[in-house]
């Protein structure tokens, strides 16, 4: 079986986990979770999905470390539990992960140019190909200066909109109750889940056993901090209505804060950080339908791996090749949803299969109870999702399911 190079080291990882994650949420799920859960819940359910996606980090860097190969809880779930878990895993992975690139895909068209917002998407999604193809150390390269121009743009709205702050947003009371939190934690945890693309890039990981489990929670640890300082920022200035019904709220915040001349500077970063997410999630998606085709849970032929550059070329474009397909039908917010149903299934297969490792001998982490309470967390999260959301993402589940079963009884 053909390998991949292992080329990165700790900050080529922790810098694919930023770039996968910073964009969704400040850019596209701000607005629907405050619809959700209102302005104190908003801050509320950030927090509860930051600790849900902490314990998935825990458990997917326990387990990337043990299992350094590509596929990530796809390979967990088919060596700790069952050959069934791991489709199970992967699948979702597969199909939540296309909607979001898919989402993605649309929203960087929606900033450059709204009128052909498809067209771009299509544009976008075959440059990130091409950068992708040519290699894992070319990916690393570019998502690095992608997420150092979008810190730079974030840091600018930060500044600009912190005067403006007003305690009384950020108070005001939300009568949404308590599923309005649950249903806004499960749409935020569409902005967290990037870091799982560093253990799905485990076989190109160098000493994954020491460069995983630090990457992993760093990434996290910096992502939840940014995150948390722009959703004050964003609600303390345009408060929670005014958020939720907003498409652009970093372009408000700044233009509030009275400088409205900084609007082309948030768009244009707006489009780099999702430009970011969009080539690590290409990344990881064409990663885990490797492994499956290794295992012939999907077609063999996208097994293959490039004689040259070394990555999976052909599952590469089989992936670009949906994701532009998608692009042509979707809706943003319906993919986000969609996205954060099947993925929040794939993360629960993740710490049932970090429930079977046993503790390492000098941790202080109660890593088993983390991973039961991830486990729980992501169930509870994902059935509280919109309705539609949840309804199209099982009914998804339930034809890969299908599909497994009529296969394998064939094949027996």
């Amino acid at each position: 079986m053909e390998r991949l190079a292992r080329r990165l080291g700790v900050p080529d990882a922790i810098v694919i986990g930023l770039g996968s994650m910073l964009g969704a949420g400040v850019f596209v799920v701000f607005a629907p979770a405050a619809s959700a859960a209102g302005g104190t819940g908003l801050l509320a359910a950030l927090a509860l999905a930051g600790f849900v996606a902490f314990c998935n980090a825990t458990s997917s860097a326990r387990l990337a470390a043990r299992h350094p190969e590509s596929g990530g809880t796809y390979v967990y779930g088919r060596e700790r539990l069952h050959p069934f878990a791991g489709f199970a895993a992967g699948w979702a992975f597969v199909v939540g992960k296309t909607a979001s690139c898919a989402a993605m895909a649309l929203t960087i068209g929606a900033y450059l140019w709204p009128g052909q917002a498809r067209l771009v998407a299509v544009v976008a999604v075959m440059a990130v190909t091409a950068v992708n193809l040519r290699g894992v150390g070319k990916t690393a390269t570019a998502t690095r200066v992608l997420v150092g121009v979008v810190l730079a743009v974030l840091a600018v709205v930060a500044v600009v909109g912190a005067p403006q702050v007003a305690a009384e947003r950020l108070t005001a009371p939300a009568d949404l109750g308590a599923r309005g939190v649950l249903t806004a934690a499960g749409l935020l945890f569409f902005a967290f889940a990037g870091y799982a693309r560093i253990a799905t890039l485990g076989e190109e990981v160098r000493d994954p056993e020491r460069t995983i489990p630090r990457a992993v929670p760093l990434a996290l640890g910096a992502v939840l901090a940014i995150y948390l300082t722009l959703a004050v920022v964003t609600l303390g200035v345009l408060g929670a209505d005014r958020l939720a019904d907003s498409h652009a709220p970093l372009v408000e915040v700044v233009t509030t804060a009275g400088r409205p001349g900084l609007a082309w500077l948030v768009r244009a970063g707006a489009a780099v950080a999702v430009t970011g997410v969009l080539l690590s999630l290409l990344a990881g998606v064409s990663r885990t339908t490797l492994a499956m085709a290794r295992r012939r849970d999907l077609p063999a032929a996208l097994a293959a791996v490039h004689p040259r550059h070394r990555v999976p070329h052909r599952a590469e474009l089989a992936v670009a090749a949906v994701v532009v397909t998608v692009v042509a039908l979707g809706d943003i917010r319906a993919a986000i949803g969609f996205s954060s149903c099947t993925v929040l299934v794939y993360y629960a297969i993740t710490n049932a299969a970090a429930l079977t490792l046993r503790p390492e001998p000098g941790r202080r982490l109660p890593v088993r109870l983390l991973a039961a309470t991830g486990l729980a967390g992501c169930l509870l999260l994902a059935v509280n999702l919109p309705l539609p959301s949840v309804l199209a993402g099982f009914a998804v589940l339930t034809v890969g399911a299908l599909g497994y079963a009529v296969r394998h009884r064939v094949v027996a």
